[in-house]
């Protein structure tokens, strides 16, 4: 399928189709989260911020849409934002592949001194680490998933904004 014939859709079409796909990530992760028990970890819910925002700039967009600028710049934040998603989530494959270190957030907490700061450890904090994969399919993570649909999203919001404002030229 040709990036032409995706972009026949239109303003319109482009923000329903953003705000369907925002939709649609948040509901999977919260839904494997709160249903399928997979507790996230810090690198995963830094990825649902793209989602949220692509999700209200959707919205707007779709608001916007009779205004140029303002869909213009509705989807040009909406693909930056998915981009750096993405960006996020490549790093977070990154974590969970061993490749190189995650942050501090995503690791175990410092070395308890006694048995009870042990037990208050364990206690106060769930146990979910960045480079542990919880779930995958055909061998990739939830974390690759959120990079490829972040990286064809943000890609196609950027591509609308471009071939819009290309006409207008």
């Amino acid at each position: 399928m040709r990036i032409d014939r995706f972009m026949a859709i239109g303003p319109f079409g482009m923000a329903i189709a953003i705000i369907l796909t925002s939709a649609g990530v948040l509901a999977t992760v919260y839904t494997s989260q709160y249903w399928g028990g997979l507790a996230p970890c810090p690198l995963c819910l830094y990825q649902r911020w793209p989602w949220w925002i692509a999700f209200g700039l959707g919205l707007f967009a779709v608001w916007a849409v009779p205004r140029r600028a303002l869909w213009c710049f509705a989807i040009g934040v909406c693909g930056a934002a998915l981009m750096a998603g993405a960006a996020v989530a490549v790093y977070h494959v990154g974590v969970e592949q061993h490749w190189w270190r995650g942050p501090t957030s995503c690791a175990a907490a410092s070395t308890p001194v006694s048995l009870e700061e042990l037990k208050a450890q364990i206690m106060a904090m769930p146990v979910v680490f960045c480079d542990q994969i919880p779930w995958s399919l055909f061998g990739i993570s939830m974390a690759g998933y959120n990079a490829i649909a972040s990286f064809l999203v943000g890609t196609a919001s950027l591509a609308a904004v471009w071939r819009l404002r290309r006409r207008e030229v």
